[in-house]
């Protein structure tokens, strides 16, 4: 694997990079509190146990080119951002997911992680489209995609189930001109 597949950014205070077999007791620390999954697919746990951990990283580690990265940050697993190639005729889309521990919100880690990560992915990976489809609750992750560039392309009635409730979905994307 070469360098560039490794670390996608190194910016001031923290990395977005592959993710690592070392980092499997960070992420599981990260990932373990009930906000980080409230937003999440169902295949998201809590709790986020060590085997979760190494589950996920083996996983993210056998798909080539690598579609999911750890966001370090002063040293440590923060979160991380995926990204879910999609095919046929939507083969230049991307789907993203992304996520960050309490503990490292609110200091605009995630939204230039994503600004970060969307353009390694439309320089390297021939992508042209990266789109997030966001609960209506979910307040926060909206903003920062917005900052991030995004734009709100629309929204999906009734698009998700979880925690025994539906919810509308806010469909953003980030398209290269």
């Amino acid at each position: 694997m070469e360098h560039d597949e490794k670390i996608i950014c190194e910016c001031d205070g923290f990395t977005v990079r592959g993710w690592r077999g070392a980092d499997v007791a960070q992420l599981a620390e990260a990932a373990n509190d009930e906000s980080v999954g409230r937003f999440l697919r169902d295949s998201f746990p809590y709790p986020y146990e060590e085997q979760d951990a190494r589950r996920f990283i083996a996983v993210a580690a056998m798909r080539r080119p690598l579609w999911d990265f750890a966001i370090e940050v002063d040293g440590r697993v923060a979160g991380g951002i995926g990204f879910v190639p999609q095919d046929d005729v939507e083969r230049f889309s991307v789907e993203m997911g992304c996520w960050l521990a309490p503990g490292y919100r609110g200091r605009g880690v995630m939204c230039e992680a994503v600004r970060r990560a969307a353009e390694y992915l439309f320089a390297r990976r021939g992508v042209v489209r990266i789109f997030a489809n966001v609960m209506m609750r979910n307040g926060a992750s909206q903003r920062m995609l917005e900052r991030a560039g995004f734009r709100r392309a629309g929204v999906m009635r009734r698009m998700f189930f979880k925690n025994g409730m539906f919810d509308d979905g806010v469909c953003y994307e980030l398209v290269r001109e």
